[in-house]
């Protein structure tokens, strides 16, 4: 590979800020957002959207909050010019959204532009010339001052059109792109958005945007953010400049090259939902949005229903969003490992029960950096079993789908048997496999779906009361090897007492650890038992569900006695 024809990005585009403030700063609230879905995104696709799919990424920018929208290149095709005006006449623009339309800096595609806006309540003209050295000199053959100039006349053009067709109700605002601005030396930047400032006069009612876009991204991010803030120093009239970021992923920094702009001055971001755009895509704005609402910023933006924006964006785009995609991809909140899921076991855990003491409900889970509930995704799929998990996730899933809560040891035992049969499967158990493998291996009477009954004994009946001493006297009906056994004994306590009845089957049964919980609240509640039991010198759990909490500690104990002979 000759990694020796390219150069360092900083030996031919050097930046002089030794005093730099942007490392030092943080972020405290939202930027302003422009989507460019409808425009570099769209133009990025291998099917552009058709109409109808333009009209639902418009309504879906609109829904989830976006007050800055650019809808399109009017003058470059009749589709682009006939969505700009089909808002219009559909009258489906809010009045606190502003629409935004790009041109180059060429008269008749300015007045084509200006016109498609007529009947608007407010938009942005946008309007860019390339600025950097190799397009001057390889694209246009410019030189700087030509360069300068066609903004300048770019500037002027728009506003003698707009004076001259668009009413006095319209609000009308102005972007200007020195485009490919990382690869333009920064003082004749500087030069060029000066001079378009002149043309233009910004003041208090009379805002210009200057975008500043990384086209291409070839610098680390810091060096983005020292040229943001250079120009956001050296700017006259800043106060009455915005400036703007549009960066796109060529490095895979994108994201962080518009969080750094941000920390150097920037006071736009544009970019597309889920990172549409030419290569690799303009930065992602659902990432940087829910990256400051993790910060406990609020973005402006409502994420809460995640996976419809991921859906609208895929019928819109005809793309799939990858399921590694943060935050929206179907994987982002999974945890196959079992440290992971032991560790979010306990953070669940954890969590309710300092909400119960407290009432603190600030997020703090182990690997979760974010509620998936927030963005409307649910607590089913953050665990999920495969050959890499452990005691963890399969107890997290039961717990979830099945509200068994399975002791520590049990948790171990079962996690053993899950892996043996991932391990001849190769693949992913889902819950209701799980259950499947849970119900067939303790509850050998179950009606669980797609199970045979097993085991050599089954409870069938019995009658409990109150003898001498406290103690209890147990009748109990016992189907060994399908014949039913009636059987008497008596104990401290019922448990101990059908450890009596088992031992009149020729058993030799100790219990060793016991647990139980309510699966259902009401009338028609439903009782787990877990017991863990040495039976005849094997040391086995059983699991016994019922209405009854003495029925189901007895079909525990019929659950470890029928493993001990499978």
């Amino acid at each position: 590979m000759p990694f020796e024809k390219y150069r360092p990005f900083l030996d031919t585009n050097p930046v002089s800020l030794p005093d730099r403030q942007w490392p030092g700063k943080r972020i405290e609230k939202a930027p302003r957002w422009l989507s460019t879905d409808l425009r570099d995104g769209n133009q990025a696709l291998i099917e552009p959207m058709d109409p109808a799919r333009k009209r639902a990424m418009f309504d879906l920018l609109v829904k989830i909050g976006y007050k800055e929208i650019e809808i399109g290149f009017p003058a470059a095709s009749k589709t682009d010019w006939d969505f700009v005006r089909s808002l219009v006449e559909d009258d489906a623009v809010p009045e606190d959204v502003t629409v935004s339309v790009l041109t180059q800096a060429r008269t008749d595609l300015i007045n084509r532009t200006i016109d498609a806006l007529e009947g608007f309540p407010r938009a942005n003209v946008h309007l860019y010339n390339a600025t950097a050295p190799v397009f001057r000199r390889v694209v246009f053959g410019n030189d700087r001052e030509a360069t300068k100039q066609l903004a300048i006349r770019g500037t002027r053009d728009v506003i003698d059109y707009m004076e001259k067709t668009l009413g006095d109700d319209m609000i009308v605002g102005y972007q200007y792109s020195p485009e490919i601005f990382v690869d333009t030396e920064l003082e004749f930047a500087l030069e060029v958005c000066e001079a378009v400032m002149d043309v233009w006069q910004p003041a208090d009612d009379r805002e210009i945007i200057l975008n500043l876009p990384s086209t291409v991204e070839r610098s680390t991010p810091n060096v983005y953010a020292d040229q943001i803030e250079w120009m956001s120093r050296n700017l006259s009239r800043r106060e009455f400049v915005v400036l703007s970021a549009h960066n796109h992923n060529d490095r895979g920094t994108g994201v962080a090259t518009t969080e750094l702009a941000m920390l150097a001055g920037a006071d736009r971001i544009e970019g597309c939902l889920f990172g549409q755009g030419e290569r690799t895509g303009n930065v992602d704005l659902v990432t940087v949005g829910l990256n400051l609402y993790t910060q406990g910023i609020d973005p402006q933006i409502d994420f809460s229903d995640i996976d419809d924006i991921k859906s609208v964006v895929e019928y819109c785009t005809r793309m799939e969003v990858p399921a590694r995609m943060p935050y929206v991809g179907d994987l982002v909140y999974t945890s196959f490992s079992g440290s992971h899921q032991d560790a979010i076991k306990k953070g669940f855990e954890a969590r309710r029960k300092k909400i119960a003491e407290t009432g603190d409900v600030t997020w703090e889970l182990p690997y979760l950096p974010i509620d998936p509930a927030d963005l409307g995704r649910s607590y089913e799929a953050v665990v999920r079993v495969n050959s890499q998990s452990g005691k963890g996730g399969v107890a997290y899933l039961l717990s979830t789908t099945k509200n068994l809560d399975l002791p520590r040891r049990l948790q171990i035992e079962l996690s053993a048997i899950v892996k043996d049969h991932t391990d001849e499967s190769g693949g992913e158990v889902t819950a209701d496999e799980l259950w499947h493998i849970f119900a067939d291996e303790y509850l050998p009477a179950s009606e669980v779906a797609g199970l045979e009954p097993w085991g050599h004994y089954a409870l069938r009946g019995m009658s409990l009361s109150s003898g001498e001493g406290a103690r209890s006297e147990l009748t109990v009906t016992i189907t060994v090897g399908g014949e039913d056994r009636v059987i008497s004994a008596s104990g401290n306590g019922p448990i101990d007492a059908f450890v009596a009845a088992i031992a009149q089957l020729g058993h030799r049964v100790h219990v060793l650890d016991y647990a139980e919980h309510a699966l259902s609240e009401g009338g028609d509640a439903t009782a787990a038992a877990y017991i863990e039991a040495d039976i005849d010198d094997k040391i086995l759990w059983g699991v016994g569900i019922d209405p009854s909490t003495i029925n189901a500690s007895f079909k525990a104990l019929i659950s470890a006695l029928n493993r001990t002979r499978r």
